[in-house]
């Protein structure tokens, strides 16, 4: 009998050491991380707050930094990762923040890791994007920076240029309620509804990804390395969507994109005031 009782007591052990071990952060389920990059002396992009609290309503994890932080955020979630507790991985940021974003996304890409979806709004500078990331949607003046297709990339970019809308400027574009809504609906298309555990985007080099039907598959520039972000000047027919003018709807997650013809030339020097 006092067997018995031993059995069942090492039973019943077992059974809260399983229970335990399985809540353990090593075998928690990967989650969503939303990074929100303030620009300037922190004070001129808080349409970044804003827009987080909008993201953590829907039930996504999102924090909001400076933008001069972006290499320690990046070394965090390339850890966070690989050990199996963060992704998808999405990048936002406006101004010098915006700048962040690319920067941040070709780091992770040398460090093994995707981003599901960077977001710069009115960056000071042209980028040509990484190879690990999957999707770019640009919100930006004609004067501002472009984004576009770097050696080895397999996403889709769309460029958003506002500057048919003249309540926008580059001081409150990231406090605008029109684009808020436009930047979660493509968060939302990454994640669902909430869940923010659906499987990340591909990894650097992987070129298994598919490609959006608004991307051409044609564009590669070659003039960036997989994974480097060096800034050059936006150029015609680099493969990314371009936008102006007149409203037309795309496959990408149902955003609506404002279509038209590249421009020619730089994508324009930073002003001194950004």
């Amino acid at each position: 009998m006092r067997n018995m009782r031993r059995l069942a007591a090492i039973g019943v052990l077992s059974v809260v050491m399983v229970a335990g071990f399985g809540t353990t952060p090593g075998m928690a389920q990967s989650r969503a991380h939303v990074y929100l990059l303030r620009g300037l002396m922190n004070i001129f992009s808080l349409g970044m707050d804003t827009l987080a609290e909008k993201i953590q309503h829907r039930g996504i994890y999102a924090t909001v930094h400076n933008y001069s932080e972006w290499q320690t955020l990046a070394d965090h979630a390339a850890a966070a990762y690989h050990a199996g507790t963060e992704g998808p991985i999405i990048i936002i940021g406006h101004s010098l923040g915006a700048d962040a974003v690319m920067e941040m996304s070709a780091y992770l890409g040398r460090k093994g890791a995707p981003v599901a979806l960077a977001v710069p709004f009115d960056g000071t500078q042209s980028f040509a994007t990484p190879s690990n990331v999957a999707r770019v949607l640009n919100l930006t003046h004609a004067d501002y920076g472009r984004v576009y297709r770097g050696a080895g990339f397999h996403g889709s970019i769309s460029n958003v240029d506002v500057s048919s809308d003249r309540n926008i400027d580059h001081l409150n574009i990231d406090k605008s309620a029109r684009l808020h809504a436009q930047v979660i609906g493509a968060i939302l298309a990454v994640v669902g509804n909430g869940n923010g555990n659906q499987k990340p985007g591909p990894a650097a080099n992987d070129h298994r990804a598919p490609r959006s039907a608004a991307t051409p598959d044609s564009g590669n520039d070659g003039a960036t390395k997989p994974g480097d972000s060096k800034r050059i000047p936006a150029k015609p027919a680099d493969g990314a969507t371009n936008s102006k003018d007149a409203v037309k709807p795309l496959a990408d997650g149902g955003t609506p994109v404002i279509t038209g013809p590249e421009k020619s030339g730089s994508a324009g020097a930073a002003s001194s005031t950004r």
